[in-house]
C-alpha cells in the first residue's frame, strides 16, 4: 500500500446495495466520497429519489448523505480506491454455499482496481473464502498482485433488518487487513464512523470465523428451546411457563421457540458446516440444530391439522388463513422466511391457504415463493387462522378481531405468542 493513501484521500465505493450495503454507504457518505453500486437499475432509481423500499433508512437519512451518489455501470467506480462489498451469500438447494453472487462482484472490482487499492468484504463467508475464492478473482481480473499490486480485509455486517436500536453506528465492528498496514488502516476507516467502536482481529479468517459463528450460536440455542417446546407440548405443559420460570436464574439465555429464517441465522451454520465437512469433520451439534429448526414449519402445519380434525373443521374444502410471510416482525424482509413451509406443508394436506402481510412486497412474494399475498382477509371465511409473524398490525388486531376471520369453530394457532394463552387453541 503506498503511504500516500490515507483517509484525506479515501474514495469509496461500496458494491450491493441491500440492507447491509444501504446503511453502510450512507453512513460513510457522510463523512467520505462515496459511490453506492448495483446492478438493479430500479433500485439505483428509487435511491436516488429518495426512497428505501428495505425501510432500513429513512429518506431524511438519505437526504443528509452529501457525500454520497448512486450508480448502475461499473465504470463509475473506477475512481474509487476503497471498495467494500455487500453482496448476499445464500445457500443452494443442497444447503451448500452459493457464491456466485460474491464471485460476480469479485470480478466487478477487479475490472476497475488500481494499483495501491483495498478490497474489503462484508459478506458471510466460511474461514479462508476470502482469501481463497475472492482474492483469485481479483488478481485474474485486474492483472494485479495480492499484498503488491492491491490488499483486502474483512469486516463481517451485523445488520439486524427492523431492528431500530441496534443501528450500523451502535454496534461493535470487527475488522481485518492482509497485512498489519492494511488492517490499520481498515480498522481506522471503520472507526471513524462506528461509535461503538471497532475490534481489530488478528487475520482475516478470525475476522471470518467470528462471524459465521455469532449466528451459529444463536441457531444452536433456538434449536434446543424448539426442541423443549416439541417435549413440552407432548407433556401438557405451556412453554412459556417454563421459560419464564427458568428465567428467574439470572444466567438462563432467554431465547424462544420459532421459525427460523432470514439471511444469517438460518444460513450461516451451513457456510461453517461446508467449510467443516471439506477438511474432514463432520460437524455434529450445528447440523442437528439446523435439521430441528428447519422442521419447525412442517411440525406448526401438523399441529393445526390435529386441532382442525379434533373440531371437525377439516374437509376438502377447508380454508386457512396465514397471517404474516416476513421472517420476522415489522420488516419487509421475505429472505428464506420459514413461514413458507407452513404454507407448502398445509397446501400439500389439500387446505387453501390465503396469506396476509401488511410489511411484505406483493411482486418480490410472488417472485420468490409463487404466493399471492391477499390485500385484507375477508370476514367468517377460514377453519383456521395461523399467526406467523408478529406484525404490530397484528398485535393491535388483538383476539377477537382475528378470531372474526373464522368460521364459528375456527382454530387460532399463534406461532409467536402474540396473543394471550386462553384466546388461542394452540401454539408452539
Amino acid at each position: 500500500m503506498t503511504s500516500s493513501f490515507d483517509l484525506s484521500r479515501v474514495r469509496i465505493g461500496v458494491v450491493g446495495l441491500g440492507y447491509v450495503g444501504l446503511p453502510l454507504a450512507v453512513e460513510l457518505g457522510r463523512r467520505y466520497p462515496t459511490v453506492g453500486f448495483d446492478i438493479d437499475a430500479a433500485r439505483i432509481a428509487e435511491l436516488r429519489a429518495g426512497r428505501d423500499s428495505s425501510l432500513e433508512v429513512e429518506p431524511d437519512k438519505l437526504a443528509a448523505s452529501a457525500h454520497l451518489s448512486y450508480a448502475e455501470r461499473v465504470e463509475d467506480l473506477a475512481g474509487c480506491n476503497f471498495f467494500i462489498v455487500t453482496v448476499p451469500t445464500p445457500v443452494d438447494d443442497h444447503k451448500e454455499p452459493d457464491l456466485r453472487p460474491l464471485q460476480a462482484a469479485s470480478r466487478t472490482v477487479g475490472g476497475v482496481l488500481g494499483r495501491g487499492d483495498i478490497v474489503v468484504y462484508e459478506s458471510t463467508v466460511y474461514p479462508g473464502a476470502t482469501e481463497e475464492v475472492c482474492v483469485p478473482i481479483l488478481e485474474a481480473t485486474s492483472g494485479l498482485t495480492f499484498n503488491d499490486g492491491f490488499f483486502v480485509g474483512y469486516s463481517p455486517e451485523r445488520i439486524n433488518p427492523g431492528d431500530k436500536a441496534h443501528r450500523l453506528s451502535g454496534i461493535t465492528k470487527v475488522t481485518s487487513g492482509s497485512t498489519p498496514e492494511v488492517a490499520a488502516f481498515v480498522d481506522a476507516l471503520y472507526a471513524s464512523i462506528i461509535v461503538a467502536g471497532t475490534h481489530l482481529a488478528s487475520s482475516i479468517r478470525v475476522a471470518e470465523a467470528a462471524k459465521v459463528i455469532e449466528n451459529t450460536q444463536r441457531d444452536v440455542n433456538i434449536a434446543l428451546i424448539n426442541e423443549l417446546a416439541l417435549i413440552f407440548n407432548r407433556l401438557g405443559i405451556d412453554t412459556d411457563e417454563v421459560l419464564a420460570a427458568a428465567g428467574s436464574k439470572w444466567n438462563f439465555l432467554p431465547f424462544r421457540p420459532g421459525l427460523v429464517g432470514g439471511h444469517c441465522i438460518g444460513v450461516d451454520p451451513y457456510y461453517l458446516t461446508y467449510k467443516a465437512q471439506a477438511i474432514g469433520y463432520h460437524p455434529e451439534v450445528i447440523l442437528a440444530g439446523r435439521r430441528l429448526n428447519d422442521s419447525m414449519g412442517a411440525y406448526v402445519a401438523t399441529c393445526v391439522i390435529k386441532l382442525m380434525a379434533r373440531r371437525d373443521r377439516l374437509s376438502a374444502g377447508s380454508r386457512v388463513l396465514i397471517l404474516g410471510l416476513t421472517f420476522k416482525e415489522n420488516c419487509p424482509d421475505l429472505r428464506n422466511t420459514r413461514v413458507v413451509d407452513i404454507v407448502a406443508e398445509l397446501q400439500d394436506y389439500g387446505l387453501a391457504c390465503d396469506v396476509h402481510d401488511p410489511w411484505a412486497n406483493v411482486a418480490e412474494a410472488r417472485r420468490e415463493y409463487g404466493i399471492e399475498l391477499i390485500f385484507e382477509p375477508p370476514a367468517a371465511t377460514y377453519d383456521a387462522i395461523v399467526l406467523a409473524v408478529a406484525h404490530r398490525q397484528f398485535q393491535a388486531l388483538g383476539a377477537t378481531a382475528i378470531r372474526a376471520f373464522g368460521r364459528p369453530g375456527a382454530v387460532v394457532y399463534d406461532v409467536k405468542h402474540v396473543l394471550a394463552k386462553e384466546a388461542v387453541d394452540g401454539r408452539l
